[in-house]
């Protein structure tokens, strides 16, 4: 069975873009894989110096997966910090990774150019990834088109240690879904919390009808043909609609016909609708939450078991250990 590793950052709320573009296809590995989920609290440290915000994003981060139907007996569940062997790997990991890999890394002149502050964790984000992945000799890690270049680098620091050290890590795979992979945003852009463009999944009725209402469209009359293909609203709709109401509305976008407006207030109703029984599970948790730190140390424990025989073997392979 092969083993299945994503994690998913607790920088703000769950928003559409994450569960399409990897918490659902995560939920969905339970059937046929070795399924290993986590919160990465350390990597959320790049964008989030605020004590109450990060713990308690994690916990609602973890609340988030169970609503959604993360079974934790049927997987590995866990929180990043509390594996503190990921991070002797990671130092471990960065003497063996060039300057040049990291320097040629999109994601961080990405986000340097949109104003996010540049710190030395968010230059090593890869590496740290890079530990997440082979402390657990991952097969296979489903990402979105903007962290393939991550997992790369991961597959370069592994090959160079096993060529340095002896064959010690697995080589994992990317597994990327052409159809989810870029969740756009309420301004065509990639759904992310760092551009402040997202839906949040859980947000009342209220204020999720007026984040739907703002997604950007252009001023091309209704009666006028439109190109449902390059229309961010039409793209969101997809992940929702029922294919033969979705054939429908495509048809009056090629034709001539659809309307703004009534599109997203469908939207609105369907997003509502798709989330609703989530919505009341979360509250559960979040209400119970020494259950939820519970189910947390749990897979931490099982976690840790299985990264402690991956670490002694690298702190050998190394002359660690003596």
């Amino acid at each position: 069975m092969k083993r299945v590793l994503s994690g998913i950052q607790p920088s703000g709320q769950l928003h559409i873009g994450n569960y399409f573009g990897m918490m659902k296809t995560m939920i969905d590995y339970m059937e046929h894989a070795d399924l290993y989920v986590f919160i990465v609290d350390l990597h959320a440290l790049t964008s989030v110096q605020d004590k109450e915000r990060l713990s308690q994003g994690t916990l609602e981060a973890a609340a988030d997966f169970l609503a959604l139907g993360l079974d934790p007996e049927r997987c590995t569940f866990w929180v990043q910090s509390d594996i503190p062997e990921v991070c002797e790997l990671m130092w471990i990991l960065s003497t063996q990774t060039p300057m040049g890999l990291l320097e040629r890394c999109h994601s961080y002149k990405d986000k340097v150019a949109k104003g996010i502050h540049a710190n030395h964790g968010l230059f090593a984000y890869p590496v740290l990834m890079a530990a997440d992945i082979l402390l657990f000799q991952s097969d296979i890690v489903p990402v979105g088109k903007d962290q393939k270049q991550h997992l790369e680098v991961a597959r370069d620091i592994a090959i160079k240690f096993n060529n340095t050290f002896g064959e010690t890590f697995n080589i994992p795979e990317p597994a990327i879904s052409e159809t989810t992979a870029i969740v756009p945003g309420v301004d065509g852009m990639k759904m992310s919390k760092s551009y402040g463009n997202t839906i949040p999944i859980f947000l009342d009725d209220k204020p999720l009808r007026k984040r739907v209402m703002s997604i950007q469209t252009d001023s091309t009359p209704v009666e006028d043909p439109k190109d449902p293909d390059t229309c961010n609203l039409y793209a969101l709709l997809k992940l929702f609609a029922q294919p033969d109401r979705l054939q429908e509305i495509r048809n009056l976008y090629i034709n001539g016909g659809a309307a703004y407006g009534y599109i997203k207030q469908e939207l609105f109703e369907l997003i509502r609708d798709y989330f609703t029984d989530a919505r009341e599970k979360k509250k559960e948790y979040l209400q119970n939450q020494d259950y939820l730190k519970e189910i947390l140390h749990k897979g931490a424990a099982k976690a840790r078991a299985k990264a402690n025989i991956t670490l002694e073997q690298v702190r050998d392979r190394v002359g660690l250990s003596y």
